[in-house]
Parts: C-alpha cells; sequence; structure tokens
C-alpha cells in the first residue's frame, strides 16, 4: 500500500502594497520547508457601502495588475505563487472567505503599524473609500489598509497568523526567539526553526525573568526552557539564554540588536487591543515589532489562549509557566500574604448586626446549617445549644439547622442533646455501607451528609465559654462577601493550670508544629492566625468538592486542598475574641502533632508527585512511665483521607432529592 501524500501546507498572503511582498514571500517559502507549500497572494477591494458592489471591477483589474509583480519574487523563491482578488465591503470579511476556500494554514500579514494621527488609521471605512479611488484613479499607489483589518482577523482566528514588521531580510544569520511558554510561544519556535533551516542561521531562544531571584530560581528556569527548545523543535543549533532584567520589553529591544531577525508569540490575552489596530498581539509584541531595528515576526496560533491556558501550564512541573509561577510565589508572596491578612481578617463585632445578617441570607436564598460534633461532652454540650439555639434560631432566624453529631460518647452527651430537643446524629451510623472510621474529620465529612444548608458551620462542644459571636462571627464574611468561601476562627486560648486559668499558653500544636509546617511549605497560608482552630465554616458548594483527613489533621488538610481548591483570596478568619476549652495532656499532644506532620507530608507527595513517608514512618513510637521505670510502645497513627463528598453517590441521590422537594 504507498503512502498517504501529505496534503500541502497552505499560506496565504493578503497585500496591501505587492511592492512590499518579497521579504514576506521569502518568510512564507522559508516556513514547512521540508514540506510541499502553497502560497497564494490576495488582494482585497473594499467598496464602501455608497457604492455598488460592481463599482469595483476596475479596481479589482488594476489589483490584479499589481499582483503579477508578486509572482517574481516567488520565482527568486523557488516556489509557486497563486494570485486572487476578492471584493466585498471589508476586507478582513474577504480574507476570512478566502482562509476557508483555500484551507490556509497560515496568514502572513506585512504591517507598517497604523499611520500616526491618519484619519485612515482611525477610520476603516474612510480607508476603504480612498483604496477604491486610488484603484479607480489608475496606478497611484493605495494607502495601508491593514492595521484595522488585521484586527479584525486576529478577533476571528480563522488559522496561524504572522504579522511582519518589515525591515529587510537580505542576510539572515541569526534569528532571537524570545518566549514564555504558551501555545503562541510554541508556534514562534517552530516557524524560526524552518526559517533557521532556510537560511542557514542559528538560533537564540530567550526567556526573561525578573532581576535578583537567585540561583535555584534561575536553574529551574534554564531547565525548563530547554525542555522547551527540546519539545518544540530546537536545532542543534539552538541556544537557550535566561536573561535577568528589570524590563522585559527592554531586555528583548537590547538582545535583538545583536540578531537579523525576531519571532516571538503573540500576548496570551491581548485585551488592550484599540479599534485602531494598535497592540494587535498586545503591547509587549507591538513595542518589541515598533522599536527593534531588526524585522520582527509576530505569531498567534489559531487556538484560543487566555488566562486558563497558562493556569493549566502553571500546573505542569517542568514547564516555563511553572517556573515563572515559582519564582512570581518567591518575590511576591510576602506582598500577597500581607494584603490577604488585612483585607480577609475581620472581627466578629463588625457582624453583630445578626438582623442584618439575616436580610443577606434571605436576600441571597440561603441556608445555613449548623453542625456540633462531640465526644463525651456532657460537661458543656447543654451550654452551646441553649446560647446557639436561643440567640440564632429562636430569637432571629439566622440558623436553619442545628445537629449534633456524636462520635460514640460514653457518657450522657446524647442525652442531654436529645433532652433539649435537638437532633442527634451518630456519624458511624451515617453511611454505614462506607464504614466508620474513629476522629473528629470522620464526623465532619460525613455529617456534610445530614446537614442540609448552602452555608456548613462546625462548632467544637468543649467551649465553657461559648457565645453567639462564635457562630455569626464564622458566618458573617460568608453572607457578607461572596468572594469568601470558607472561614476560619481565632481567638486568644487561655491555658488551665489547675485551678488557675493562664491567659496565653494555649494552642501548643499550632504554634510549635502546625505554623511552623505551613510557613515551610505552604507558606501562602503563612496568615492563618490558628490553623487548627476547630470553628470553621463554608459554603457546601467548596466543602463538598475537598477531601477530609478523618482525625487530627482535618482542619490542616482542609485549608491546603482549598487553597488549591479556590485561592487564597477565598478564605477568610475572624476574631472571635476568647476560647476557654479543655486543654489536651501533653502525651496527646504528642500524637496529634505527629498526625499532623503525617498529614504534611502526604500533601507535599500529592503536590509534588514524590514518595516521602515509608511504612516504618506511619508508626510512632510512645513513651510511658511509671513509677519505677519508662517504656516503648509502638502505634500505628494516621488518618485516613475521605474523598470529596460530591464523589459518594449516595450523597448526590440525596442532595437530588432535597432539590425536587
Amino acid at each position: 500500500m504507498p503512502p498517504r501524500r501529505r496534503s500541502p501546507y497552505r499560506i496565504l498572503l493578503p497585500l496591501a502594497n505587492p511592492r512590499t511582498a518579497r521579504d514576506l514571500v521569502r518568510i512564507g517559502a522559508g516556513v514547512r520547508a521540508a514540506r510541499q507549500t502553497e502560497m497564494t497572494a490576495l488582494g482585497i477591494v473594499e467598496v464602501p457601502e455608497a457604492y455598488s458592489l460592481s463599482e469595483g471591477a476596475t479596481a479589482a483589474r488594476n489589483a490584479r495588475r499589481l499582483l503579477q509583480r508578486v509572482l517574481a519574487f516567488g520565482d527568486e523563491e523557488g516556489v509557486e505563487i497563486r494570485t486572487m482578488v476578492r471584493i466585498g465591503r471589508r476586507a478582513a470579511e474577504g480574507i476570512i472567505e478566502a482562509v476557508a476556500e483555500e484551507r490556509a494554514d497560515l496568514l502572513i500579514f506585512g504591517w507598517g503599524g497604523p499611520p500616526a494621527g491618519s484619519a485612515l488609521g482611525a477610520n476603516p471605512a474612510a480607508a476603504a473609500g480612498a483604496e477604491l479611488g486610488a484603484a479607480i484613479d489608475g496606478d497611484r499607489e493605495m494607502p495601508p489598509v491593514f492595521s484595522p483589518t488585521i484586527d479584525a482577523v486576529v478577533r476571528q482566528s480563522p488559522c496561524d497568523i504572522a504579522v511582519v514588521k518589515q525591515r529587510g531580510l537580505e542576510q539572515v544569520r541569526s534569528i532571537l526567539v524570545p518566549v514564555r511558554g504558551g501555545p503562541h510561544a510554541e508556534l514562534a519556535l517552530r516557524m524560526a526553526r524552518d526559517l533557521a533551516h532556510r537560511f542557514d542561521a542559528k538560533v537564540t531562544v530567550m526567556h526573561v525573568v525578573p532581576t535578583g531571584i537567585g540561583e535555584k530560581a534561575c536553574q529551574r528556569q534554564q531547565l525548563a526552557l530547554e525542555r522547551f527548545i527540546r519539545e518544540h523543535g530546537g536545532l542543534r543549533r539552538t541556544t537557550g539564554i535566561v536573561r535577568e532584567a528589570s524590563s522585559v520589553r527592554q531586555a528583548i529591544l537590547r538582545e535583538a540588536a545583536h540578531h537579523d531577525l525576531v519571532v516571538m508569540g503573540a500576548s496570551a490575552n491581548p485585551t488592550n487591543a484599540a479599534p485602531d489596530g494598535r497592540y494587535l498581539f498586545g503591547t509587549l509584541a507591538d513595542t518589541v515589532a515598533s522599536r527593534a531595528k531588526t524585522t520582527v515576526v509576530v505569531v498567534k496560533t489559531r487556538q484560543q489562549v487566555g488566562l486558563a491556558t497558562f493556569e493549566e501550564l502553571r500546573g505542569e512541573e517542568g514547564s516555563l509557566p511553572a517556573a515563572d509561577a515559582y519564582v512570581e510565589r518567591s518575590r511576591s508572596l510576602t506582598t500577597v500574604v500581607d494584603r490577604w491578612f488585612a483585607e480577609n481578617t475581620f472581627h466578629a463585632g463588625e457582624f453583630s448586626d445578626i438582623r442584618k445578617l439575616v436580610g443577606l441570607k434571605e436576600k441571597a436564598g440561603l441556608t445555613v446549617s449548623v453542625g456540633l460534633p462531640a465526644l463525651n461532652e456532657e460537661k458543656t454540650i447543654g451550654l452551646v445549644i441553649k446560647r446557639i439555639r436561643g440567640a440564632l434560631m429562636e430569637r432571629l432566624p439566622l440558623i436553619d439547622q442545628l445537629v449534633v453529631i456524636d462520635s460514640d460518647s460514653t457518657d450522657r452527651t446524647r442525652q442531654i442533646a436529645e433532652d433539649l430537643g435537638v437532633p442527634v446524629v451518630r456519624h458511624s451510623e451515617v453511611l454505614p455501607e462506607l464504614g466508620s472510621f474513629t476522629g473528629k474529620g470522620e464526623a465532619l465529612w460525613k455529617s456534610l451528609h445530614v446537614l442540609d444548608g448552602d452555608i456548613v458551620a462546625w462548632i467544637d462542644t468543649d467551649i465553657s465559654n461559648i457565645q453567639p459571636r462564635f457562630i455569626y462571627g464564622l458566618l458573617g464574611p460568608l453572607l457578607r462577601e461572596p468572594r469568601i468561601a470558607y472561614v476560619k476562627g481565632f481567638y486568644q486560648r487561655p491555658i488551665r493550670d489547675g485551678d488557675r486559668v493562664m491567659p496565653e499558653g494555649g494552642g501548643r500544636v499550632t504554634e510549635l508544629m502546625a505554623r511552623p509546617l505551613l510557613n515551610l511549605f505552604f507558606p501562602e497560608l503563612s496568615g492563618l492566625v490558628q490553623p487548627l482552630a476547630g470553628e470553621y465554616a463554608g459554603r457546601r458548594e467548596l466543602l463538598e468538592s475537598v477531601p477530609f483527613f478523618s482525625g487530627y489533621a482535618v482542619e490542616l488538610g482542609l485549608l491546603v486542598d482549598i487553597l488549591d481548591h479556590a485561592g487564597l483570596s477565598a478564605i477568610g478568619q475572624v476574631d472571635l475574641e476568647r476560647r476557654i476549652h479543655r486543654n489536651q495532656p501533653l502525651p496527646n499532644l504528642s500524637q496529634m502533632a505527629f498526625v499532623i506532620l503525617q498529614a504534611t507530608m502526604r500533601k507535599l507527595e500529592e503536590r509534588h508527585r514524590l514518595e516521602l513517608l515509608t511504612e516504618m514512618g506511619r508508626s510512632m513510637k510512645l513513651i510511658t512511665q511509671d513509677r519505677e521505670q519508662f517504656s516503648l510502645s509502638v502505634r500505628e497513627i494516621g488518618d485516613q483521607l475521605r474523598p470529596a463528598m460530591r464523589s459518594i453517590p449516595a450523597y448526590q441521590e440525596r442532595r437530588r432529592s432535597l432539590k425536587a422537594r
């Protein structure tokens, strides 16, 4: 069976002035040099609305005559060129129709830039009329109209596009390709490779980074650049350089002075394109094309490239956007966290007008559920229920549902709650087909299946100084700030020493383990005052989308996953003033710290696809002491990780049934 013939690579050259087409033909002939190339020179005659299209006949004849001059350029480059003329109201429409008709792979425009202060540059219709008049008058050179036309074609992206700012291509020995990654840069490197092969030139691929990023970051950038070159067609004579500079455009312009041709990709999302055709491909490309002393080719793929494309590439380890993201985080993280702390840190007193919160809740059509996780809390559970229900359900309807989530208490916790008329659910009996683990995180995860609200809040039930602010303080940011999806509480944490209450000293695992770990490995979260606080609230659509650790690590795990899922700006924290609760004995805190460290390693493994923990690292040797000796015992300690609740079929079915009511 004979091999299938590859279809030719089709190039369309829309020409406003055929006399300047030689360099465009040379570039077209050099692109895809290893593949059969078909090139078509296109002339467009615009006929204003005031004229009949038939009035363009004379202009079309003149345009065809002018296009004949292009054929000689094709002979010089050894490529066959066809000519065609289209008549229409707008040049862009004619070009887009020709692309479809010719099944073009690449459009090559010559661009002189918009004429400064010119009425033609600002008014495409006036330019069209002038072109028609020029063609009717004879061989007078037609004024350029392609800046507004290019802009209109670029918005459609019917195929790959190259815009050439011409300054001569007499001898091309060195080609510069500035890149930052992404599809446009990939096309630029491929085109530079083909042109280098055609002109027997060397290629320099340059990536510009901020000054002072450090040796480690520079090494990451160099490795990412070398990978980019390997993956997208670098030749043996291709060199990658990383330049530190405070101005990207100045760095490119300085380097361009040492090369004969610049090929670069468009900006990802040139939202600053102006009606007169300026900044067609973003301000950086426009500036380089306008100021460089050499010919500049700016390319744009037919693929729609926006911020989402680069966000995806940022997650691809080893890519240029990922290396850039590393630099951005390391350089700007302090500013980001400082700004977040100022903008997203609240005080419960800001939300003390409960009537206003109820109004916000009702206006948004939201419901609020509060879960009370409990394990042997008979001393405090009654007070917690009475104060929350009295102020926030009976007096004012801020809370729509209050449920105790019990973890198989062996004291009177369940009986007290039931006697007060509050529903009690044993977490071991929720979704029994999935089994049950011990731990607060397991209770919270299963409570998502039980609680119905659009906003879910959880409050520990060992608080002896419980006040309504513990609830409305958490709910306030969620009801007032739509951008916030998750709120953590923080407070002063006294510690009991016998019968005395010391004003400080609580939160020992937070200060000695959790906050140092976050600062080291997840510094975006370093502004959280008390990352392990047991009081927090969030929007259901977020909480049901993230996994839950089953025990001590639930708070830290939620923060890391919510950061990855929704971003730092979606997290808030609120000062709840003072919290007094039952303090844990030191051996328990040791085990808690072990689990939190374990969970941190697990999250690092997930982020970076590393194996950090061995089976030995999943067990802990506990030291016990009696009057005569110390002894060691080994205990397997570690949280299970429950998947995002929205992935559970029974949960999906229950949510559907609730919506159908």
